[in-house]
């Protein structure tokens, strides 16, 4: 399988992906782009996904895969070992609601062009933009601390004691906030399990620091 993430090393539903990626032992070829210098409204990167937004998977025939979540369950469907979701059908709903709370609660107002905006349209200096991102990080955090500390089924990761798709999307946030200085020590489930992330090569390789366009 020939693929190629399109993607920026700092974004965190790229580190998802490449996560994924590295769980399944899948090799890939990067492409990089700079968002503060707009290469992803390029209109070459337009052509090849038009949301203009990273990551974007390209496949061996062409088909480019954009949104993080939608390309790893592609990954999980046709390439089902190691498995990212559980079996049980109650248990996937409970996976995908964890990954949810921090995808669709979390990221959407804190990814850059949110943050950019309210540069430009409102003034915010950067403590007001930084101030924003701890906000909405902790608003999730908090109850997604709850609901891992209290419920059975969460063991060295988010559903027993195999990473998947939940732990993705938790880990590739729990890295982000560290940029903006959100602290994790209020999270002691959460901050367990983003170490349970870092102990295998796969997380650790998915790191922003670990790209080759962090230099």
């Amino acid at each position: 399988m020939s693929l190629t993430l399109h993607n920026f090393f700092r974004s965190s539903a790229s580190v998802r992906v490449r996560a994924a990626l590295n769980l399944k032992g899948l090799a890939y070829d990067q492409r990089s782009y700079m968002l503060r210098k707009g290469e992803h409204r390029s209109p070459a990167f337009l052509a090849l996904n038009p949301q203009g937004l990273v990551p974007a998977l390209e496949l061996a025939d062409g088909t480019v895969l954009a949104q993080s979540l939608a390309i790893i369950e592609y990954l999980d469907e046709t390439q089902p070992d190691p498995p990212l979701l559980p079996a049980d059908a109650r248990d996937r709903a409970h996976a995908r609601s964890l990954a949810y709370a921090v995808a669709c609660d979390v990221h959407p107002v804190n990814n850059l062009r949110v943050l950019q905006r309210l540069e430009t349209e409102f003034g915010a200096g950067e403590e007001a933009v930084a101030g924003w991102f701890r906000h909405w990080a902790t608003e999730s955090f908090g109850p997604l601390e709850t609901t891992l500390a209290t419920d059975p089924r969460t063991g060295a990761f988010c559903l027993g004691d195999r990473p998947g798709l939940a732990d993705l999307c938790l880990f590739a946030q729990a890295i982000n906030n560290r940029r903006f200085g959100v602290p994790i020590a209020p999270y002691p489930t959460i901050a367990r399990i983003v170490e349970s992330c870092l102990a295998l090569p796969a997380f650790r390789d998915a790191l922003p620091d670990a790209q080759p366009d962090a230099a």
